[in-house]
């Protein structure tokens, strides 16, 4: 199910003791994030420094971020276990992966974004998930493990049978959302459905012909799923306490702006990702059901670890939410 990150975890296993020289604090920090609306917190703390800005009141001083754009949470995890990334900013699937392969090595600070991931068909015979064939393809970020990918094997349980979990899987194929955006704008490409996040959500339904949905993830998870949380080591938590804070208070301050100005912060993630939509359709787009879900705590993860366990992609079933985020987030309302 994870070969791809195999080699990886093992590294990351001999790395978690680490060296004491290792475990001092940092004042570089490195955080990864994925294309898209879902991220729009992280683009405001890079536009105004937000963690730089908090750790020094928390007495850090000289803090340094580097953000890194990397189309799918497989990339980012492969860059977290390699130690090229300190924090991610990706999926829920990505973060039970790693908490579980690493025996609780890896670990939540605070999630970011639960907005709807939409699963798009341009195929006129695809209107429900029982009508995708053998040679059909779907895009996801990554194979098995990503988000969608997870919510697509939950759908495929409940529409043909616990048994049948991962009938879809095989359909699946790999591609970040920007470029499957580009393959469903092409008539000839085989690839003619993505379940897509926003604004690519979006931009298929207005700009690609016979684009229609098929299913949503507030649908399958009956209700709000965190897509977007960062996490990183506890390695790292327990050498840079103040940062792991700063980028909880970051957070809020960035969500906070989303909410209370919101054409503000859409015209600061135009600036820093180059999105060419406008302003326009990106506040009118944020106006749709479920786009201001804008929160610090997890949203709908625990039905999501327990269907990996059920299917025993997860070795260990997490008591609570709490076992897979650090205690800088424990005194929030999650799920």
């Amino acid at each position: 199910m994870w070969s791809a990150c195999a080699g990886a975890v093992v590294a990351l296993a001999m790395v978690l003791p680490g060296s004491q020289a290792a475990a001092q604090q940092k004042t570089e920090i490195s955080l990864s994030r994925q294309p898209g609306i879902f991220y729009m917190p992280s683009h405001i703390m890079e536009k105004h420094k937000l963690i730089e800005k908090h750790a020094a009141s928390l007495g850090v001083s000289g803090v340094t971020t580097k953000w890194i754009n990397l189309s799918g949470g497989g990339a980012q995890t492969d860059a977290l276990l390699a130690g090229s990334v300190d924090i991610l900013n990706t999926g829920t699937g990505n973060l039970l992966l790693l908490w579980d392969r690493t025996r609780g090595g890896v670990k939540g600070i605070v999630a970011t974004s639960a907005q709807p991931m939409t699963l798009i068909s341009r195929d006129p015979n695809i209107k429900s998930i029982k009508d995708f064939g053998p040679n059909d393809k779907i895009a996801v970020p990554t194979v098995k493990v990503s988000t969608q990918a997870i919510v697509l094997q939950i759908a495929a349980s409940e529409t043909f049978g616990a048994d049948q979990w991962s009938k879809l899987d095989a359909s699946t194929v790999q591609l970040g959302h920007p470029d499957a955006y580009v393959a469903m704008t092409n008539a000839q490409h085989e690839v003619r459905n993505h379940f897509a996040i926003p604004p690519f959500t979006f931009l298929e339904l207005k700009n690609v012909p016979g684009a229609h949905v098929v299913l949503s993830s507030p649908d399958v998870m009956g209700g709000p799923l965190s897509q977007a949380q960062f996490f990183t080591t506890t390695k790292f938590a327990d050498a840079n306490p103040k940062i792991v804070q700063a980028v909880r208070d970051a957070t809020k301050e960035a969500q906070d702006l989303i909410r209370g100005d919101t054409k503000a912060a859409v015209e600061i993630y135009k600036e820093v990702t180059g999105d060419k939509t406008s302003v326009e359709d990106l506040l009118a787009w944020l106006k749709e059901p479920g786009m201001m879900e804008w929160n610090l705590q997890p949203q709908g993860t625990m039905k999501f670890a327990t269907h990996l366990h059920k299917v025993g992609t997860l070795k260990t079933m997490p008591k609570a939410w709490t076992d897979y985020y650090l205690p800088v987030a424990h005194d929030l309302k999650g799920n």
